[in-house]
């Protein structure tokens, strides 16, 4: 079992940036992949950035590449994404998510382990 909490949502004017951070109860042991995905109202969530918690490789949705960064803190069984040059159309509650079982990490179907989200609004 992994509990997950997100932090560091919040309001920007769009070209600023944010970090979200995901802290996990357990990490290098229990995951195989963590991700962040995104849901803005009326929507469906959709996948944001995965990251392979073993090999460290990532992978990005084509919406947020060369912008966002995800990446990981063993140390701190943490969870980042770093966005940059934020646009209004990033505005959703963005989730955390961890799976432990593989090989597939794309879908929301493809994660077990849920966050309870955390806002992010860009304002133009």
């Amino acid at each position: 079992q992994v509990q997950l909490v997100e932090s560091g949502g919040g309001s920007v004017q769009a070209g600023g940036s944010l970090r979200l951070s995901c802290a996990a109860s357990s990490y290098s042991y229990s995951t195989y992949c963590m991700g962040w995905f995104r849901q803005a109202p009326g929507r469906e969530r959709v996948r944001v950035a995965t990251i392979y918690t073993g090999e460290r490789t990532t992978d990005y949705a084509n919406s947020v590449k060369g912008r966002f960064t995800i990446s990981q803190d063993n140390a701190k069984n943490t969870l980042y994404l770093q966005m940059n040059s934020l646009k209004p159309e990033d505005t959703a509650m963005y989730y955390c998510a961890a799976d432990s079982r593989g090989p597939w990490c794309l879908s929301p179907a493809d994660f077990a382990y849920w966050g309870q989200g955390t806002q992010v609004t860009v304002s133009s």
